[in-house]
């Protein structure tokens, strides 16, 4: 189901290049170009989900591998085929009618592993993690059953925890974080501003500068500065020597 769901949002380039799979976890690495986006992954993960709670039952048949593929199915990379495959038919179109021996299913695979008998059986799918493993292959990793609902749970304490320690409610969580950002640049700004001022100003310890030193045809005002970030002290003193020059 993984290969169909990706092949349906990512597009029919999607083909499989690798995979791991245990009980209630897989890894599987898929042709694709870029990274996915969060909406891709959730829409993966959501219609995988929907298939899942059909509860559908999975339909295995032996045939040729070229009448396989003739009606479809998806050749899994890495295997090696003899006169007679194991079709999988598994789940209902989404949008279409209950599957049946001449209905259309959701995801038809040669494949020679074993499976669930229904896809009920699965219970509950959540993407862990994508990433990029070669040039044009990337990788999900996914949890199923009860691992995905243990990693669905953490997840949801670890915002919960957070909203706590915020004060906001859970569903305004996105929203206060993005202002504690907004608010954290502001202040860093207005920080880096006061070193600079205070710096430029004189601390009693150094004496400023009476005015620019020409080297060398240039003018230059130096002075050491402790503190202050090389953005504001540079342009500060920038400012300065012009003004200074300008009196000159």
């Amino acid at each position: 189901m993984r290969n169909a769901a990706l092949r349906n949002v990512l597009g029919p380039h999607v083909t499989q290049k690798g995979s791991l799979v245990e009980a209630d976890y897989f890894r599987f690495d898929f042709s694709h170009g870029q990274a996915l986006t969060a909406d891709e992954i959730a829409r993966v993960e959501d219609e995988v989900n929907a298939i899942i709670r059909q509860n559908a039952e999975g339909l295995i048949k032996e045939t040729s591998p070229e009448q396989a593929i003739a009606e479809g199915a998806l050749a899994l990379f890495g295997e090696k085929y003899g006169e007679s495959v194991r079709v999988l038919r598994l789940g209902n179109a989404l949008g279409g009618d209950a599957l049946s021996a001449d209905g259309k299913p959701y995801s038809v695979e040669l494949c020679g592993g074993t499976h669930v008998r229904r896809t009920g059986d699965i219970a509950v799918f959540a993407i862990l993690s994508e990433s990029g493993v070669a040039s044009g292959v990337r990788r999900i990793e996914a949890a199923t059953g009860a691992a995905a609902l243990a990693h669905l749970k953490a997840q949801a304490a670890l915002a919960k925890a957070v909203a706590g320690n915020l004060r906001t409610p859970l569903s305004e969580l996105p929203e206060r974080v993005s202002q504690l950002q907004d608010e954290r640049k502001k202040l860093e700004r207005e920080l880096a501003e006061a070193k600079k001022k205070l710096a430029l100003a004189g601390d009693g310890a150094q004496a400023a500068p009476a005015g620019p030193e020409d080297v060398g045809g240039v003018a230059l005002l130096a002075r050491v500065l402790h503190g202050v970030p090389a953005w504001a002290s540079c342009a500060g003193l920038s400012m300065k020597a012009k003004r200074a020059s300008a009196r000159a």
